[in-house]
């Protein structure tokens, strides 16, 4: 009789200017249930291979993500690559501008509107008013993160 074999792995790294990356993964095989019964340490030795597969996999992600995420721009030409929340920003005349550091991620964002309630501050009229953006997800990680850290400091005066 055969089981199904179910192994997953989850992996977050946390970032500079509150952001982070992370990568999953699941696998599903059937095993032979006399496994379990009569070989305890083969069952243990294909689990552990499908942990190892996983481990890789993901690293080998959270790699690729790093990579694109801090890719330096080249031959003064925007970087198109996404940043860590999988978008890139560029101006439409194909000149880098400071919006090219990528989106703010969704970290940020909630922890804009989070302390923003706590403050009693309209976190939609701030951006706008501070950045000249209509989305608080529009600001880039730069943005973002200074925001929240004067969030955090008290120090922003657009009450709601």
């Amino acid at each position: 009789m055969a089981l199904t074999l179910s192994v997953g792995l989850q992996k977050n790294v946390g970032l500079p200017d509150y952001g982070s990356l992370c990568a999953s993964c699941h696998v599903e095989f059937e095993i032979d249930r006399s496994l379990i019964d009569n070989d305890l340490e083969g069952f243990h030795r294909k689990v552990a291979g499908a942990f190892a597969a996983c481990r890789q996999a993901v690293n080998d992600q959270l790699v690729q993500q790093s990579a694109y995420s801090s890719s330096p721009q080249s031959n003064g030409k925007p970087n198109s690559t996404p940043h860590h929340n999988g978008h890139a920003q560029h101006s439409g005349n194909g000149q880098s501008t400071a919006r090219d550091v990528g989106t703010a991620t969704q970290s940020q964002v909630r922890a804009i509107f989070a302390i923003a309630r706590r403050q009693r501050v309209d976190p939609a009229s701030l951006v706008h008013k501070r950045f000249n953006v209509d989305r608080i997800e529009d600001l880039s990680l730069r943005e973002a993160s200074t925001l929240i850290d004067e969030l955090k400091r008290g120090l922003v005066e657009s009450r709601a």
